[in-house]
């Protein structure tokens, strides 16, 4: 009596951890939103979330009306479920644990597709594409795998979506990306259209990036560990998919580290996500030694993947989904027959006969290998035709791309109207400017200003003066600087008695040379870098001393230090009290 309690309270704890595990996997779609947000550029963030926020709702409205019944309806003949309408029908006997916990996976499939494609898509075209993935592409080839289909009955093993959700995401990412196009600037061309050139598009915030993978990596284990029976089952996955993505990740930071020279954020920010994606399809039935295994290897193919899809298919994925889906999708569905083995908790692996399959290393032969690939072969042949189908009738229907004066001006205001997503807060790029060489061809020999010579001091700060007339006395100073100089720039006007100044950041290009450093393995080339101007007003303080202090505190030895421009001023007029010239100057000087 007291064992069928047990396990009464058991199956009900396990109930409950089954839907706690859909919340998670739910709550990884705020996880993808702030990865591919922070990846990409600032003018593109809204539309990045709105897409992200419509991708789970747009999946709901058709995974009701289509997707269930074909993911988990009557199996027909292996391929497809019967569709139904018993959530409206029989509503009192319907399955609702099992609706919600598919609807969030099959919402996760349509989100890949996203970062890929972003920055460049229309909106309407994006959903309509989402659309088709929820409808019919994800719960097809889902049903062949989870739903009774032909590939169940194989042996095929996929616990939580190698294949089914991230290789079916990412081949749709990779077909989408290449039929799109690449940004406004991503690869430069010569005349007879090789690419000469790949730049890098640093994304605008890391922090909302990492913070990404964070929410993702949490949401993971609800996304592993929610079909899970027992608590040694549990705590096994929970083992294997903590370990796959941290050994990604630092065999990633490592390879970076040493062919780049520095350990890469981003690069190390998709490591952990492409060991995640690769301990997915096998977490239920490998052991430690097998989730290292599989974590390294998808550390470096991650890395492998970005390069490829850069210098050799030419194909822009600003996120990097492509390497950490699709290719450590089919990364992880292989090493389900190289690494399974049945001192896994629950382990439960069989062909159609019943009998148990085990991996490749572990005494199991090829038998449980060729399944694997010959089901993601299968699942990647339906990926590839149905949606490069959809793709190319969106195109012809609708179009795909937005314009290029869309592109250039930002998908937050010319699809939904938002001037930023940043609302009060000024946003620059300053990439590649912490750390910039200096052009070789601009140093001057002279570094101290005290010893330079008055033509090196010239050319390192060159002063413009303007027609200067002498009626008023008063003088306008405009000083261009970089940005690292404005706080000694300012004390310097302060200890001369000018203490009133305005002060803009501005963005210019001179003869500075942008830094080598590599971004994702990209050398980044900084054309506008950013500057401060600053504007002050004198007449009792001599212009020649406001000219010579910027002079010297501006100075390094570089042309390219700054550049100081002198006019002439007419009249100046105090709002508050009225008064004029050199009294409206009185308490700024």
């Amino acid at each position: 009596m007291s064992e069928e309690i047990l396990s009464a309270v058991n199956g009900q704890v396990f109930s409950v951890w089954f839907l706690i595990g859909a919340a998670l996997v739910f709550w990884m779609q705020a996880g993808f939103a702030m990865c591919e947000a922070g990846f990409t550029r600032a003018k593109n963030t809204g539309n990045i979330i709105m897409k992200n926020l419509m991708d789970f709702c747009i999946g709901t409205v058709v995974f009701i009306l289509i997707g269930f019944g074909l993911l988990l309806g009557e199996d027909i003949v292996g391929i497809i479920g019967r569709p139904g309408f018993d959530i409206f029908t029989n509503y009192a006997n319907f399955d609702w644990s099992n609706f919600v916990f598919n609807l969030v996976f099959c919402a996760t499939t349509a989100t890949i597709v996203s970062g890929s494609m972003a920055e460049r898509t229309k909106f309407l075209s994006y959903c309509v594409y989402s659309a088709v993935i929820s409808a019919i592409i994800y719960p097809i080839e889902a049903h062949w795998v989870w739903g009774g289909g032909f590939l169940a009955q194989m042996g095929f093993h996929d616990f939580a979506g190698s294949t089914c959700i991230h290789m079916v995401g990412g081949i749709s990412a990779l077909i989408g990306a290449a039929i799109l196009g690449p940004r406004i600037g991503k690869f430069e061309r010569n005349k007879e259209g090789k690419v000469t050139k790949v730049n890098a598009f640093p994304g605008h915030n890391l922090v909302a990036a990492s913070l990404g993978v964070f929410i993702l990596w949490l949401g993971w284990y609800g996304f592993n560990g929610a079909a899970c029976t027992s608590v040694e089952q549990l705590g096994s996955v929970f083992v294997t998919t903590t370990i796959a993505p941290a050994l990604a990740t630092v065999t990633c930071m490592i390879f970076t580290w040493l062919r780049y020279g520095k350990p890469d954020v981003s690069m190390c920010l998709n490591a952990s996500l492409a060991g995640l994606v690769a301990i997915t399809a096998p977490c239920d039935v490998t052991d430690a030694f097998g989730a290292i295994v599989i974590g390294i290897v998808a550390g470096l193919l991650v890395c492998f993947g970005v390069w490829f899809l850069d210098y050799k298919l030419h194909v822009d994925d600003p996120v990097g989904a492509v390497a950490v889906h699709c290719l450590n999708g089919i990364w992880g569905t292989i090493a389900v027959g190289l690494f399974a083995t049945n001192t896994a908790p629950g382990y439960s692996i069989a062909d159609a006969q019943g009998n148990e399959l085990v991996g490749l290393f572990y005494g199991g032969g090829f038998k449980l290998l060729g399944i694997q690939i010959t089901g993601f072969l299968a699942v990647a042949a339906w990926t590839l035709v149905t949606i490069t189908i959809t793709f190319f009738a969106i195109k012809k229907i609708l179009g795909l791309r937005v314009t290029e004066e869309e592109e250039i001006l930002g998908l937050d205001s010319t699809e939904h109207g938002l001037a930023s997503a940043y609302s009060g807060f000024a946003i620059m790029d300053v990439s590649n400017t912490l750390n910039m060489d200096v052009n070789d061809n601009t140093d001057l020999g002279q570094s101290e200003y005290v010893y330079a010579s008055q033509v090196q001091k010239d050319a390192a700060v060159p002063v413009v003066t303007g027609p200067v007339h002498t009626q008023s006395a008063i003088h306008k100073v405009v000083i261009i600087a970089k940005l690292s100089r404005y706080d000694k720039l300012r004390k310097a006007m302060n200890d001369l008695g000018v203490t009133g100044m305005t002060v803009t950041q501005v963005m210019g290009c001179g003869v500075q040379k942008g830094s080598g450093d590599m971004y994702r393995g990209v050398e980044m080339d900084a054309t506008l870098l950013p500057k401060v101007k600053v504007e002050v007003v004198v007449s009792k303080i001599p212009v020649e001393s406001v000219i010579e202090a910027a002079k010297k505190t501006l100075y390094t030895g570089h042309i390219g230090d700054g550049k100081i421009f002198v006019y002439s001023v007419d009249k100046v007029v105090k709002i508050r009290t009225g008064e004029e010239d050199l009294e409206a100057l009185a308490d700024v000087e």
